[in-house]
């Protein structure tokens, strides 16, 4: 299928590893300019010389922290009008909601909820006035499967979720759609630092712990970054263009509700 983006400019947040890799990776393949952020400028120069060696479209770099005023700036700098926008960024540590500090719940609702509002806010109305935009936000299956542990997540997610539903409306009849993309366990370095605290506190050993959840999905597995990355490029293409507010759940089957 063709998706219809090539020659588009997209901006994919974190995109150094992991889930944003896929998405930047998923997007160069379809012909799109890609411009990648992340904190480690070392990491991310390895990534952008990869896809330049695998795909023939132009990949920019914009090194700096996205969950700050300078690294939005730097990154809209580089890609000043993207007609793509994927909302990435780290999530908060576990732990018991009680013990965290109110700078804590702060940070989390800075880096999971308000950093990706204002990269909303500067690049959407561009979107409009040209007549084609694509958002996507990564969220996480925790919005609509909480767990207490992860509650940092929770709650800053869920802000997210609501604001982009408040005002996907206003824009689709200029073709412009907001998504959120809720992955669960995808094999990333964030799932194996995660599943180590957790085989931590019962006292498995990692291999045990990964053993278990593999266990208990009833897909029997973790997601492929790959997977992901093709989900994200679906919703960014002139396909996708009657859908918007969506929470797109990629579980293995794990969510048991029906909405």
């Amino acid at each position: 299928m063709k998706l219809g983006i090539e020659g588009r400019n997209a901006l994919v947040c974190g995109a150094s590893k992991g889930l944003g890799r896929a998405c930047a990776e998923a997007l160069a393949a379809e012909g799109v300019n890609v411009t990648i952020t992340g904190r480690d400028a070392s990491a991310l120069s390895a990534t952008a010389g990869a896809l330049r060696e695998t795909y023939p479209v132009r990949i920019s770099i914009a090194a700096g922290d996205i969950t700050t005023a300078q690294g939005r700036a730097t990154a809209l700098d580089v890609c000043p009008a993207p007609d793509i926008l994927v909302n990435n960024a780290g999530g908060p540590p576990l732990g018991d909601w009680r013990g965290f500090t109110e700078e804590q719940w702060l940070e989390a609702v800075n880096s999971n909820m308000v950093s990706a509002i204002m990269l909303i806010r500067e690049v959407i109305d561009g979107m409009a006035e040209r007549g084609f935009g694509r958002i996507i936000n990564i969220t996480s299956m925790l919005v609509k499967m909480p767990f207490d542990a992860l509650s940092l997540s929770v709650a800053a997610r869920l802000g997210l979720t609501g604001f982009a539903k408040s005002i996907a409306p206003k824009y689709i009849a200029s073709n412009v759609t907001l998504n959120n993309l809720l992955p669960e366990q995808f094999e990333t370095d964030r799932l194996t630092s995660n599943l180590g605290k957790l085989a931590a506190r019962s006292g498995r050993s990692i291999e045990d712990e990964l053993a278990a959840q593999r266990a208990a999905s009833p897909a029997k597995r973790f997601g492929r970054v790959e997977e992901f990355g093709a989900v994200c490029a679906f919703y960014c293409s002139e396909h996708a263009s009657y859908m918007t507010g969506q929470n797109v759940m990629l579980d293995g089957g794990r969510y048991p509700g029906l909405f």
